[in-house]
């Protein structure tokens, strides 16, 4: 199962943002763990990488599955690791190896195209306090089929596709 993390960097009110070039969708900027690697020391080494700054005590906010599914099979899943700073130092790449860079106000983030289930991700880091854990199932397109999001001292929130046609 492949592991990966990404850090949601917040400047006020602004936060960093990364447009994959694949399908055009905003993220926050993160990748693909190192073996050995711990997730904190994951997430400082992705965000520099792909924006020059180094993230300062990035605190865990998510632990997310993803899985995909062709033929009501898993055909990959791997784990996600969010986290979120708001102190950094060093200077924003003018070209990042990973797509383009943007610092967007937080208010906008809904707005800007980006997977399904992330939406939820930077609802909760922007607006609520605490870790949430969750769920995430698409299909090989990144169509949602389900969710199930718990968070602490929220509800549970869940979606199936297949229940609310």
């Amino acid at each position: 199962m492949q592991r990966v993390t990404n850090c949601i960097l917040k400047k006020g009110q602004h936060v960093l943002t990364l447009k994959k070039p694949r399908r055009g969708w905003w993220v926050a900027p993160g990748g693909k763990m190192e073996l050995g690697e711990s997730i904190r020391e994951s997430t400082m080494r992705e965000f520099y990488e792909e924006t020059g700054i180094q993230v300062k005590e990035p605190e865990l906010r998510g632990i997310f599955t993803i899985i995909i599914e062709k033929d009501d099979r898993v055909v990959r899943e791997w784990m996600m690791f969010t986290f979120e700073a708001t102190s950094y130092e060093g200077t924003l790449l003018k070209e990042s190896p990973e797509g383009q860079l943007a610092w967007h106000d937080a208010n906008d983030v809904q707005q800007l195209p980006m997977a399904p289930g992330d939406y939820h991700i930077w609802e909760h880091v922007l607006e609520n306090k605490g870790l949430m854990y969750g769920s995430f199932t698409y299909t090989e397109d990144f169509e949602l089929l389900s969710y199930r999001l718990d968070a602490d001292g929220h509800p549970i929130k869940e979606y199936d596709i297949t229940k609310n046609r």
